[in-house]
C-alpha cells in the first residue's frame, strides 16, 4: 500500500482529499481516494469515465453516459509543436554530450526525455491520421497498435540497454524518427518545421560522435 499524501519525499498535491494505493493479494488493484463531502459536485475531478456504482444518501450528482473523450489525441497549436521540437532538438545535446564523456545514466536520462517528445510527435500523427477520436492510453501503451510496424520498431530501438554502442544506435534512431515524423505532420498542419536550427544540432551532434574520447577541444 501507498498513501501519497503522507509521504514526505513527495509533496501531496490533492489538496484536502486522501487516497490509499492498494494492491491485495489475490491481484486485485484498488485507488481508494476519500473526498471531503463539500467536494461532492466535484468528486471524479471531471473525468469522464467515472460511474457512480453506490449512493446511498442521494448526495452524488448525476453523471453523463462514460466515454474517453478526455483522453483522445489532440490536434496541437502550432506553439504546442513548435516548444515539442525544441525540447527535443534542446535535449539531444546532452545526450550527445554524455555518451561522448561516458557518462551513460547522464546520457540515458536525458535520452528518456527526448523519447517522450518523439512519442508526443508519435502521437499527434495517430490523431491527425484518425480524426482525433482515439487514444494511445497512459505513456503510450496502446500506440502499437496505431503507428506503422516500421515506427514501432524504430521506436522499440530506442530503449537500448546501458551500453554506450546500443545507446549511441538508440539516439541516432531517435533523432531519424522524429526528424521524419515532425517533417511530415508539420506538413500536414501547415506548421512551421525549424529547419535552420535542426541541421546545425544535428551537425554538431554527428561532429560530437566522431569526436576522440581524449580531445581537448570540441572544434
Amino acid at each position: 500500500m501507498q498513501t501519497p499524501e503522507n509521504m514526505d519525499l513527495f509533496q501531496p498535491n490533492l489538496g484536502g482529499r486522501f487516497s490509499y494505493l492498494m494492491l491485495f493479494e489475490d491481484g486485485n488493484r484498488i485507488d481508494l481516494t476519500l473526498v471531503p463531502i463539500e467536494e461532492r459536485e466535484q468528486w471524479n475531478g471531471g473525468d469522464q469515465l467515472a460511474v457512480v456504482l453506490l449512493d446511498k444518501e442521494g448526495d452524488l450528482p448525476k453523471l453523463p453516459q462514460p466515454t474517453d473523450q478526455d483522453y483522445w489525441a489532440k490536434q496541437p497549436t502550432s506553439a504546442f509543436f513548435s516548444d515539442c521540437c525544441n525540447e527535443f532538438w534542446w535535449v539531444s545535446t546532452y545526450v550527445a554530450k554524455g555518451l561522448w564523456r561516458g557518462e551513460l545514466i547522464y546520457a540515458m536520462d536525458h535520452l528518456t526525455i527526448m523519447r517522450a517528445m518523439l512519442v508526443q510527435m508519435l502521437e499527434w500523427q495517430v490523431g491527425e491520421k484518425n480524426n482525433y477520436t482515439v487514444s494511445i492510453g497512459k505513456n503510450g501503451k496502446y500506440l502499437e497498435r496505431y503507428i506503422k510496424n516500421e515506427d514501432w520498431k524504430k521506436l522499440v530501438e530506442t530503449y537500448p540497454k546501458l551500453d554506450e554502442e546500443e545507446m549511441w544506435n538508440a539516439f541516432v534512431v531517435a533523432v531519424d524518427l522524429f526528424d521524419d515524423i515532425a517533417v511530415s505532420l508539420a506538413e500536414k498542419l501547415e506548421f512551421e518545421y525549424p529547419f535552420p536550427y535542426v541541421n546545425k544540432v544535428r551537425a554538431y551532434m554527428e561532429h560530437v560522435c566522431k569526436l576522440p574520447r581524449d580531445a581537448k577541444e570540441i572544434y
